[in-house]
């Protein structure tokens, strides 16, 4: 039985931790864009391409019950979720003193 490794770190696949030191580095942006009929949403900016944005994307959609779409590096959430994301992004990995939150 042969094991994987990683093609960044030379490490095994399970004991990788290439996508935790990413989240650790990452200078996140989070702010409000309004969009047709004033419909709000809440933009995810500054993930690296070490985040698999799609993953991440299904989690918040799921944690934060709205739907959304990860695209062009970034993730976009129906709504306004700025009292709850700096949390919800804490908790999935992220420093929560490298989030910042426009208004």
């Amino acid at each position: 039985m042969a094991e994987t490794t990683c093609q960044k770190c030379g490490m095994p696949e399970d004991l990788c931790v290439c996508d935790d030191i990413a989240r650790d580095e990452q200078k996140i942006t989070v702010k409000i864009d309004t969009r047709t009929f004033n419909k709000e949403m809440t933009v995810i900016e500054g993930l690296s391409e070490d985040v698999d944005i799609d993953t991440l994307s299904s989690t918040l959609k799921s944690k934060l019950a709205c739907g959304g779409t990860a695209k062009n590096g970034q993730i976009q959430l129906q709504g306004n979720h700025i009292r709850r994301i700096k949390e919800v992004l804490s908790d999935e990995g992220f420093d929560r003193n490298q989030i910042e939150v426009k208004n």
